[in-house]
């Protein structure tokens, strides 16, 4: 009997420690956006750091909004993960024929980054607060123009949340792509963009561009001196771009915890926080649980939004 129960014990430790030998033992597969959007460099500075942290590779796999379905299929082992940001969780509301659900396909992980916008309006609309926009959109109803990248995009959704809170008619300019459509209110062929803290940052110290309040719910040290749009005028108003990490659904609870913990340590390596903030970009890191809390909040925020608009991808 005392060889059984030692014999037990042996097996016990040694699997134990098997077990915690086992994750991550391979390169692990890190799906995101196409090349050069904030997706991918958001995974690049994560995959770094969490390479770092956890003593094995992380690959960053480039897809697309495709990124979506092949994680959803993956095995769920912990070795293949998603960074993505509202376009993973707004899928349905603005398309048809999604393949994937953003609630029950994906175990998540830990919210990884968020970054703030900004309300930026060109110096001769004639403008110097948000009220004084407000008042002027009111007197031109549909006379004013807004820019925006991707129909869905933050910048597309945070300006239509602006117009309907404040009860004004201005007008949408799509373009391509956020390096356009900011180029578009820096020339004066539309009033006004919400574009991310960091890309405006450097016009609106040159003058090129007038910062009017950030679009986070607290002021921001991306966005130095500039009062929130909820203190300004718009009293509940928020709107940012957040980033998470996600697995397949039905992905073992430990392997999860594993890589939040691991993923809290990287939102707080001095060199990847540095090189987010000078791109604009806030290092966060969050449990499971706060992530599956924010996602649930900005599905219910911006899904009421998109129906109401009317809002549809082409």
């Amino acid at each position: 009997m005392i060889v059984f129960k030692h014999l037990f014990l042996l097996y016990f430790f040694a699997s134990s420690f098997a077990h915690g030998q086992a994750y991550p033992h391979k390169p692990i597969r890190l799906v995101t956006s196409e090349p050069g959007g904030g997706s991918d460099f958001a995974a690049r500075l994560i995959a770094q750091g969490l390479t770092t942290i956890i003593g094995q590779r992380v690959v960053v796999d480039n897809r697309g909004f495709v990124a979506g379905d092949i994680v959803a299929r993956a095995a769920p082992d912990g070795y293949t993960l998603i960074l993505y940001g509202s376009p993973l969780w707004l899928a349905p509301f603005l398309r048809k024929n999604v393949p994937f659900d953003p609630v029950k396909d994906f175990a998540p992980v830990s919210l990884v980054v968020n970054t703030p916008n900004v309300l930026v309006v060109h110096p001769a609309a004639g403008v110097k607060s948000v009220a004084e926009l407000i008042a002027l959109a009111k007197a031109r109803p549909g006379e004013l123009n807004y820019s925006s990248a991707s129909t869905g995009s933050t910048q597309h959704l945070g300006a239509e949340l602006f117009k309907s809170m404040a009860g004004v008619n201005i007008v949408r300019v799509p373009y391509k792509g956020s390096g356009p459509a900011l180029t578009a209110v820096i020339a004066g062929q539309v009033q006004l963009m919400i574009p991310s803290a960091g890309s405006a940052s450097a016009h609106v110290r040159s003058g090129r561009l007038r910062a009017l309040a950030v679009t986070s719910a607290q002021p921001s040290a991306l966005a130095p001196g500039l009062p929130t749009l909820a203190a300004a005028g718009l009293p509940g108003y928020e709107s940012t771009s957040p980033f998470g990490i996600f697995a397949p659904a039905a992905t073992a609870a430990g392997i999860v915890q594993q890589l939040s913990h691991a993923l809290a340590k990287v939102a707080v390596m001095p060199d990847i926080k540095d090189k987010f903030f000078n791109s604009g970009v806030e290092t966060v890191g969050s449990t499971p649980e706060q992530l599956a809390a924010t996602i649930k909040v900005e599905m219910a925020k911006w899904g009421k939004l998109i129906r109401e608009v009317g809002i549809r991808e082409e």
